[in-house]
């Protein structure tokens, strides 16, 4: 949970309080382009309803994949955080074995900053690593982008324990809303291990931002999952 401990000052006066906790971030500065935009939400939802569509047609064969391979849960889900700091349960198909986050701390962490990465995870089970590898892990985020919680292009969302750990420059990858896909996915994917760098693409995206800059993003990270480009 994100407290005023977590926070420059100067956000303070725009936090959501419930219970005598923050749970919501809301920044005094403009609104971004995107946010507001319809055709970018259009789009957002046209995809995910056919991401939904591939999603129901390739969910039974992952599902039973799983379950041969690792027998739990079919899904995983984690609280992310969105725009504006605001908090939502992201869903994937579930890669690793159960209760990876219990065992978390016994991996070392080969990134720079405020992520967690490793090339060769031993929590990723052998179905996992294909998941990941192609992509299809994403496939129940869809949902994510149907509710409005993400868009097909933005930036990498944050869990709130990476979020308590913000400089102040860095609270400004909120201001759009996070996505599949984004810099991060078309210029490195899993080799991206230093969260400046996360973070400059980010900030890159949201000077760069069009509507047809995302649909190029779209079809960049296609071809990045094609030719299976910097996946784990």
């Amino acid at each position: 949970m994100i407290t005023t401990s977590d926070v420059p000052s100067y956000f303070a006066s725009k936090l959501s309080v419930v219970d005598g906790k923050f749970e919501a971030l809301s920044f005094e500065r403009a609104v971004h382009p995107s946010i507001n935009s319809k055709m970018k939400r259009l789009i957002d939802v046209l995809g995910a309803l056919i991401g939904l569509m591939i999603t129901a047609l390739l969910a039974v064969p992952i599902a039973i994949a799983i379950q041969l391979d690792d027998p739990g849960p079919i899904f995983y889900s984690q609280i992310r955080c969105g725009y504006q700091g605001n908090c939502f349960r992201i869903w994937k198909f579930r890669s690793m074995v159960v209760d990876a986050e219990k065992l978390k701390h016994l991996v070392p962490n080969q990134a720079n900053g405020h992520i967690f990465k490793n090339e060769n995870d031993p929590r990723i089970t052998r179905v996992g690593r294909f998941l990941r590898r192609t992509s299809l892990d994403e496939l129940p985020q869809f949902w994510n982008v149907l509710m409005g919680d993400m868009s097909l292009v933005g930036t990498r969302p944050p869990t709130p324990d990476e979020v308590k750990r913000y400089d102040s420059h860095h609270w400004q990858r909120l201001n759009v809303k996070p996505g599949l896909t984004g810099e991060w996915q078309v210029n490195g994917r899993s080799t991206v291990k230093d969260f400046e760098d996360i973070v400059r693409m980010d900030m890159d995206y949201q000077i760069k931002w069009s509507v047809v800059y995302d649909l190029s993003l779209i079809v960049k990270t296609v071809l990045v999952i094609l030719n299976k480009k910097g996946a784990c």
